[in-house]
């Protein structure tokens, strides 16, 4: 088993913190806010998601799992660290990947002086962010470290069962035995894992929310057209359903 670092204690980060504690690795999720560590400690999750204050109870008495606000004595005592920032969209539609790059440059300032260390993005970037990394941790300090891409797909409401029983783990690296390290960390998870590239790994997670976002618009057209012409849109989905080329 592994001890994990977790940078951001938001949905995915404190989702994914508890799911590896459940899969038996040691985890120290990381967060600014003292509050909100507190709460974590305490089993109080900052959010609501089924199921997941009974995981982090559970891991919090094994003694699995545990919520910091020092991010360089959860690193150090890491071989593996996770960046779960938010990346929300910018005004100008672009992504604000200025909470990841913070990250990114306090997590190198933590890892200065460490021999080895393994760095995965779980956030939503631009194929890529998780690339040009590389210099944002060296230029804070860390030098020898690994760099992988490793998305998330969770639905809130359900994340938990989202992750234990994932359709695909997508896991992206510069080099094999770092995407090998990652995969290690699902081993016991019943799912494909697809083992790639780190620009493929961010353009899976963003081709796949466009994706979804083009299916839920294209009902809702359907849904209006059908409500203009008298026409119940669940019989019209029925009958689209029997072709097989349609999922």
């Amino acid at each position: 088993m592994a001890s994990l670092c977790i940078l951001g204690t938001g949905y995915v980060g404190l989702v994914s913190g508890a799911c590896f504690a459940e899969l038996g690795h040691t985890v120290k999720c990381v967060d600014i806010d003292e509050e909100k560590v507190s709460n974590i400690n305490k089993g109080k999750p900052p959010i609501f998601e089924p199921e997941l204050e009974k995981l982090l109870r559970k891991n919090l008495e094994a003694g699995r799992l545990s919520a910091t606000a020092d991010l360089k004595e959860a690193a150090s005592s890491s071989e593996i660290s996770f960046i779960c920032v938010g990346t929300p969209s910018a005004e100008d539609g672009s992504t604000d990947l200025s909470h990841l790059k913070r990250a990114a440059s306090e997590l190198g300032k933590a890892l200065a002086g460490r021999k080895k260390h393994l760095v995965v993005v779980k956030s939503t970037v631009p194929p890529g962010t998780t690339e040009s990394l590389q210099k944002v941790l060296a230029d804070a300090g860390a030098s020898e470290f690994g760099l992988c891409m490793n998305p998330e797909f969770l639905r809130e409401g359900n994340a938990v069962s989202d992750f234990m029983k994932p359709d695909r783990v997508v896991i992206g690296g510069l080099k094999r035995e770092d995407i090998e390290v990652v995969a290690g960390l699902y081993s016991n998870l019943d799912a494909p894992i697809l083992k790639t590239d780190l620009r493929t790994a961010e353009m899976i997670k963003y081709a796949s929310n466009a994706f979804l976002a083009t299916k839920i618009s294209f009902a809702n057209e359907l849904a209006n057209m059908c409500e203009r012409f008298g026409i119940d849109v669940y019989d019209v989905v029925e009958g689209m359903g029997y072709d097989a080329r349609i999922e």
